[in-house]
């Protein structure tokens, strides 16, 4: 893990210079690693060795580089580099990029715990007690403290004047603290969804007070019409009845197969939250709130597996997929429970710990929840577990004072988990920060901002001008409407009236529901998916993707309405397939569908030919139709700019 070192080891030692030779994996880069202190001090003796990529602006090394610093604490960023070279393009004409792995993670000596591996029923808050002792003294070394040291020796080492921080998520909070450290050092700022130098905050009030206003842009321009008015309440009445007894229904699997499902309210908190990395979670979430609260839980309990990935049924192949980024889990709750500012002695025994930390709790006025409530908050955080975990390190020195230095935050409408309550409060603090709120879109904002007007402001930026607040913007991801539960609450279309009618739509609306079902896991994963990978109808049946083809058998979205097809996919769209209608409920028949504009077939013995500009579904706005390109656009997007998954803590058993 990390390598022991006689005493006369210092922090001169960088000085020296690094010596670059080519990567195996970034040909666009140069590869070295960099020795620091495992603990400055010397209080615990050894060292890190810091995994670094650079990419040269020119034939020499410039005077100031740029400095990208990944999410979490605990994401991997040399996976990231070519990626974040794209993302910040615009200030690279005249800096290198450096790219490293925070200590602790990645090639930086990644942190390991024996505790953490298997929890099999035993008390969580023990485990982590088990793998502070575990990891012993040198836990302390695992701080942002040591990590804003780890960027400063680079700098050193490398010659640079210097630097522009780059950082994602939690590694703003490491730029902010190398900036008031190091002021004289920096040249400039870019946050992209900002964590404080003081935070997180360790009951994540600021997330729910967030929820409001993330839902209202959500259902603005009368986007939950016939859904819900208001969506806010909803969430609270759902919340207040999981906080007697969970919510309880069934789903199928990618085998067909029904089982029983619950869900709790952290649950719902949860799937909320997926919704900041995840459009199309968020997109689902109003409809299926509205009809668990009208005694039709399976749309919500298809939505929280989905939001743990359990959706869909992907066959484990035993390799890793290439782009994926890792988070380090020991890392991140060594270093969330060393530095949270927890409100409770340091020095305190774990049970007056998770005492005081309840009182503080409750001291809150219940408000600043809603619409959950302080049992939720304190079972969603840290502090029940952090309680047990032995302090190693002394704690963080207060925020002290930022430069004055051009600043540019990028903050997500839709960002739960870094609001933008924290970008505006960061920037009141730099008299000539820039913010850039991005309409609809969520945590990350450079990796999933599909306007482009992160991008322009970027550009603008480095550029030495004026950045421009984002232009009107269209919701990719409006929410959906609620999903029928009956036949007879489906709407039959001009020119094809009574029950053919009625199952038009129904078939219709189901080829929708499996487009949105792809969308939503192809986000999930962050990759496209791989062949193998199946999930279940709503309300029976099942899909499974290929390479080349989408499966449909007996897949049902309104009861007792099965399809079954095979469609072939070309450049990210479903193309022309005949799907035979069976099931209860429906008109049997065929229907040919695939084309954009027109639906034939048959249904209880009548043929029909529509235009589908006339066919309103019930589950669906004017226009949109079955296709993955969109996803698959969004998906590259949000590779080429590296974007960041950290700032969640991992859930736990």
């Amino acid at each position: 893990m990390f390598v022991l070192l006689c005493a006369s080891w210092t922090s001169s030692s960088a000085a020296a210079g690094l010596s670059y030779g080519p990567c195996a994996s970034a040909p666009a880069f140069s590869c070295t690693t960099l020795p620091v202190p495992l603990v400055r001090g010397g209080s615990v003796p050894g060292t890190i060795s810091l995994g670094v990529e650079r990419k040269l602006a020119g034939a020499a090394p410039s005077r100031d580089a740029v400095v990208a610093l990944a999410g979490g604490p605990g994401q991997e960023a040399l996976p990231l580099g070519e990626f974040i070279a794209q993302a910040i393009a615009p200030a690279l004409s005249s800096r290198d990029l450096l790219v490293f792995d925070q200590r602790g993670t990645g090639t930086s000596d990644p942190l390991h715990c024996a505790a953490l591996e298997h929890f099999d029923g035993v008390d969580a808050s023990k485990l982590f007690e088990q793998c502070a002792l575990e990891i012993g003294p040198a836990r302390a070394g695992f701080t942002t403290q040591e990590s804003v040291q780890d960027i400063e020796a680079l700098r050193r080492a490398g010659g640079y004047e210097k630097l522009v921080l780059y950082g994602t998520s939690y590694g703003t909070k490491v730029a902010l603290e190398y900036a008031e450290r190091y002021p004289q050092h920096v040249e400039s700022l870019v946050l992209d969804s900002v964590v404080p130098s003081s935070g997180p905050e360790p009951f994540s009030i600021p997330t729910f007070q967030a929820i409001g206003g993330v839902l209202a842009e959500l259902c603005e321009d009368a986007a939950c019409a016939g859904i819900t008015a208001n969506p806010l309440n909803d969430i609270a009445h759902l919340a207040a009845q999981l906080h007697q007894r969970p919510l309880s229904g069934s789903v199928y699997d990618g085998n067909g197969r029904r089982h029983a499902s619950d869900l709790s309210e952290l649950d719902l908190l949860h799937i909320l939250e997926a919704g900041d990395l995840n459009p199309a979670l968020r997109a689902l979430l109003p409809a299926a709130v509205r009809s668990a609260l009208r005694d039709d839980p399976d749309p919500l309990l298809r939505l929280n597996l989905l939001s743990e990935g359990l959706i869909p049924n992907v066959p484990n192949e035993g390799v890793e997929l290439e782009g994926t980024e890792e988070i380090d889990e020991v890392l991140f709750f060594a270093t969330s429970c060393e530095e949270t500012p927890f409100p409770w002695q340091r020095g305190a025994s774990a049970t007056t710990r998770r005492a005081e930390a309840v009182a503080a709790l409750g001291a809150q006025p219940a408000s600043v929840f809603y619409p959950f409530d302080a049992t939720t908050a304190f079972n969603n955080g840290l502090a029940g577990l952090c309680a047990s975990w032995p302090d190693a390190s002394p704690p963080p020195p207060p925020p002290s004072q930022l430069p004055n230095v051009p600043t540019l935050i990028f903050s997500g409408e839709q960002d739960l988990r870094t609001p933008t309550a924290n970008a505006r409060a960061v920037a009141a603090q730099i008299p000539d920060a820039q913010v850039e709120v991005v309409p609809f879109t969520g945590h990350s904002v450079v990796g999933s901002d599909l306007s482009h007007c992160a991008a322009d402001a970027l550009k603008a930026f480095f550029a030495a001008g004026p950045v421009q607040p984002c232009g009107a913007t269209v919701n990719m991801f409006a929410p959906t409407p609620l999903t029928p539960t009956k036949l007879a609450y489906v709407h039959p279309p001009p020119g094809l009236g009574g029950k053919a009618g009625q199952t038009l739509v129904a078939a219709l609306d189901t080829l929708v529901d499996f487009n949105r079902q792809v969308i939503g896991a192809t986000l999930q994963a962050d990759q496209e998916l791989p062949s193998g990978a199946s999930f279940g109808g709503l309300r029976g049946g099942y899909a499974r993707l290929t390479a080349a083809h989408a499966i449909m058998h007996d897949f049902a979205f309104v009861p007792g309405v099965k399809l079954t097809a095979t469609f072939p996919i070309r450049d990210g769209r479903l193309q022309t397939a005949t799907v035979r209608i069976s099931g209860g409920a429906a008109a049997t028949g065929t229907i040919r569908v695939g084309s954009t504009t027109k639906v034939s077939g048959t249904l209880a013995g009548r043929h029909f030919a529509l235009d589908l500009a006339k066919v309103k579904l019930a589950s669906v706005g004017s226009g949109e139709w079955p296709g993955l390109s969109n996803v698959l656009e969004m998906l590259a997007t949000e590779r080429a700019h590296g974007r960041s998954e950290a700032g969640l803590s991992p859930r736990l058993p």
